[in-house]
């Protein structure tokens, strides 16, 4: 033992410890993520295309909208060679202060939205500070920022990049140009490496459905084959602007409570509760101490742990009043159908937005939007597409509490054909939207919505509310195919029904030929009404027809049976 203990002490006295920790040392968050780039959505080239594209047009919208400014956004990605690309997004929002660009742009775990309790695209602090990341790392070129605030200053200039290891800008000093009679706006460039395909989970696709949730945006898209598509606005009225929050009780754990009760203000736990929550008034924080065991007027500064777990406890026991949801901007159901109707060319369209729900004190919105037959594809499965704060998730569906949720629903009742554990087939597209203060993602690369219960319950209510309207006019179109069939089959024996009564009643040719007239007429009328029998789901007799036959799979509190 005490040879091997003279080993590791060595001649000079110190030991192995030492020898390790000489070997550690800070961890930049610029570093980490440029080793696990996965993490942020650029694990191939096909995904690093979509996520620079995405992370660049969501913050467009969110300025234009910040403004209360219709965006008009241009996206064009063009190819350099072979797997390099270059993606060029410019908007007519309120450009940025000339301070602010190279922090932007140039340092991840930089934004003003993650500490604000308010619906918005972006989160984090992260996603376009990562594309400028991963172009640097890729093609070792800095992306260059175009941006104005006003037609009284002059358009500046930057070419950025990230010191990846102390997580900073590395920018270069800012060039006044010209930028012709754009009075406002930011526009920037990114050469990656990158690859372009087609099909469902395109940069193609992404920004037709941003398209479909942002009815009041025009985007200008010119794919790499040089081909210019418009998706223009068919809304001219902004969002309704969420307004910020502070924390609800019920979404608060002990650990973040123990932080927020050493940096308050308040010298009393009852002003704490008051003025750090929403919802809590004076007479909810006083039944919140009583339900604590603790004194209103205790310092939240001194509160021990255990009194702090006692705190928890006592907001557990307390019925708070759910969080206000001004801070929530749901696209509505009519602007929501309205976009359906603008990307997806179908005979029959319906959406529902379902009222406001919580989870972990975290207030949301479910809105379902659903278009069927017209020019839709009668083979293969349904196409879901899901959104959530108005962003398209493309990737990740099967992880996804959207799918389940629709997986989980009785399509059966609504007129569709489904396999057990599988997507309905039929000419059908259904549109998911999640609107919160804060979209449980799986990932950083925000791509799945977690399986909270109260968001499932939520989806599956308002699938339901959208699935009866789809069921009666399904219902409704194939009794109109029966009849029409009838009509057809008695078609064809009118002239053998004429000839067998000429002859019982030995009529004339004349009388043969009235006859058949008559017939027609008769069956022309029956047209007429088929003809008719369009649904409007505002009308409630055609709403409520066969709705108990279409209900019959559904319990009371809206769960479906199998």
């Amino acid at each position: 033992m005490e040879k091997q203990s003279s080993l590791m002490e060595g001649q000079t006295g110190k030991t192995i410890a030492h020898d390790l920790a000489k070997k550690q040392r800070d961890i930049g968050v610029a570093e980490f993520f440029s080793r696990n780039r996965h993490l942020l959505g650029f694990d191939n080239k096909r995904k690093a295309l979509m996520t620079t594209i995405k992370e660049a047009v969501d913050n467009s919208l969110d300025a234009c909208e910040e403004a209360r400014i219709l965006p008009e956004i241009f996206v064009e990605v063009i190819e350099m060679g072979e797997d390099r690309y270059r993606v060029i997004v410019e908007d007519n929002g309120p450009g940025i202060l000339k301070s602010e660009v190279p922090k932007i742009f140039a340092k991840l775990l930089y934004g003003s939205k993650f500490h604000s309790m308010k619906q918005s695209r972006g989160q984090q602090g992260i996603g376009i500070s990562a594309s400028v990341m991963y172009g640097q790392l890729t093609t070792g070129r800095a992306a260059k920022i175009r941006t104005r605030i006003s037609k009284n200053k002059a358009a500046l200039f930057y070419k950025v990049k990230i010191n990846t290891k102390k997580n900073i800008p590395d920018t270069t000093e800012p060039q006044e140009v010209d930028w012709g009679d754009k009075e406002h706006g930011t526009k920037i460039e990114i050469d990656l490496e990158a690859t372009y395909l087609g099909g469902n989970q395109s940069i193609d696709e992404y920004i037709k459905e941003t398209a479909i949730t942002n009815p009041h945006a025009t985007i200008i898209y010119t794919n790499p084959k040089a081909q210019q598509i418009d998706f223009i606005r068919v809304v001219d009225k902004l969002p309704v602007e969420p307004k910020e929050i502070k924390p609800h009780p019920y979404g608060v754990e002990i650990g973040a409570l123990q932080d927020m009760l050493k940096g308050t203000d308040s010298r009393t736990l009852q002003a704490f509760l008051t003025s750090e929550f929403t919802r809590v008034g004076a007479g909810t924080a006083k039944l919140i101490c009583e339900n604590s065991a603790l004194l209103p007027n205790a310092s939240p500064k001194r509160l021990s742990r255990e009194q702090v777990e006692q705190l928890m406890n006592g907001i557990k026991k307390t019925k708070i009043i759910n969080p206000p949801t001004d801070c929530l901007s749901p696209i509505t159901a009519a602007d929501l159908e309205k976009g359906l109707r603008k990307e997806v060319n179908a005979e029959f369209y319906c959406s529902s937005t379902r009222p406001p729900s919580v989870y972990r004190g975290n207030p949301f919105i479910i809105e379902v939007g659903m278009a069927y037959g017209g020019a839709l594809e009668t083979d293969g499965s349904m196409k879901l597409i899901r959104f959530a704060n108005r962003v398209p998730l493309l990737f990740q569906q099967g992880a996804c509490a959207v799918t389940k949720s629709v997986l989980a629903t009785a399509w059966r009742n609504y007129g569709l054909s489904q396999s057990k554990g599988a997507l309905p087939t039929g000419p059908l597209v259904v549109a998911i939207h999640i609107a919160s203060v804060w979209v449980p993602f799986t990932s950083e690369s925000k791509e799945a919505i977690a399986h909270y219960p109260e968001i499932i319950k939520e989806i599956k209510l308002a699938i339901q509310d959208c699935g009866r309207k789809l069921g009666s006019y399904v219902n409704k179109k194939k009794r109109i195919q029966v009849e029409g069939k009838k009509r057809d089959y008695i078609t064809t024996y009118i002239p053998f029904v004429s000839d067998a009564l000429k002859e019982i009643l030995e009529l004339t040719d004349d009388d043969k030929a009235k006859i058949e007239e008559n017939l027609s007429v008769i069956l022309e009328k029956t047209r007429g009404k088929l003809e008719d029998m369009k649904f409007d789901p505002t009308k409630s007799e055609d709403y409520d027809e066969n709705l108990a036959n279409i209900g019959k799979g559904e319990t009371e509190d809206g769960k479906e049976e199998e």
